[in-house]
Order: C-alpha cells, then structure tokens, then sequence
C-alpha cells in the first residue's frame, strides 16, 4: 500500500480529535509536503498542546499528545509506543524540537524529488500523454460496458 495504516489517518495540528485536512482554511493546521523547514518549526511550535508536562500516548485526556507522538513514530518508521518511549520524560519545548527535526528530516528528500520532477519538463509532458492514453482506454471499456449493459452499440 502507498499509504499504510499507521499514516492513513493523521489528525490536525489545531485539534488532535480532527483529521488534518488540506482543505482547512488555517495553513497552521497542517505539515505540507512542499513546507518549508521555517514553516515546520513554526508549524510545530504553535500546534496545540496542554500544560501538562512528559508525552503519554494512550490517555483519553491529551488528544494532541497522541497525536504529536503518532505523527512522531510516522516520520520517524517507529512504532506509537517507541516514540512514546524516547519522548515520555520530555517537556513540549523539547518535543517540538525532536519532531521538527524528524518532520525536515523525513520531507527534504521528498521534496528534492518533487522539485526535481517539477522542473522536468519533458517529463512532466510525458507522464501527461501516458495518463492521458490510459485515461482513453479506461473510459473506451467502461463506455463499452454501458453500451452493452443498455443494450445499445452492439
């Protein structure tokens, strides 16, 4: 799967109980995959948290905690429990500075790649008349499902 399990369901930044959304009208919500590292620290460092201090994964009280420590583990190819484990004793100053760095860390090379392919012109023209071919046939067989299925174009 392109997306597993663990990263299917990302919460916001604004509210641990709310799936993150690009479509949400407040850019401080999110970590998108063309930020910044400037955008990610300020991102992460007005994300909402609680005053309590030490991370706690599975308490029902500290939605955000669960969530900052699950996307954590996501970037960083650990488990909930393991970040939980290495982040359990920190102070949110802390926190944020520890998942900052694993945010820049994990994207910079995923956004080497996109601007890459993004000043790939020839490329770009390429993938485009490959998906446009398949898009045709695609909607040639479907549309010959429906004609048969109605009984017309035979």
């Amino acid at each position: 799967a392109l997306i597993g399990k663990q990263g299917a369901r990302v919460m916001s930044l604004a509210d641990g109980r709310r799936k993150m959304s690009k479509s949400d009208p407040n850019e401080d919500t999110r970590i998108n995959v063309v930020d910044e590292a400037d955008a990610i620290k300020r991102k992460v460092k007005r994300c909402t948290t609680d005053t309590i201090v030490g991370i706690e994964l599975n308490n029902p009280d500290r939605p955000e905690a669960a969530n900052l420590l699950k996307l954590l583990a996501l970037v960083t190819e650990s488990t909930p429990e393991e970040a939980e484990a290495s982040c359990r004793d920190d102070n949110w100053g802390t926190f944020k500075g520890k998942l900052t760095e694993a945010l820049v860390e994990y994207l910079t090379p995923i956004q080497s790649r996109y601007k890459r392919l993004l000043g790939d012109e020839t490329y770009l023209k390429e993938r485009l008349e490959v998906g446009q071919i398949r898009a045709r046939e695609v909607a040639g067989e479907t549309l010959s499902n429906v004609e048969k299925a109605m009984g017309i174009g035979l």
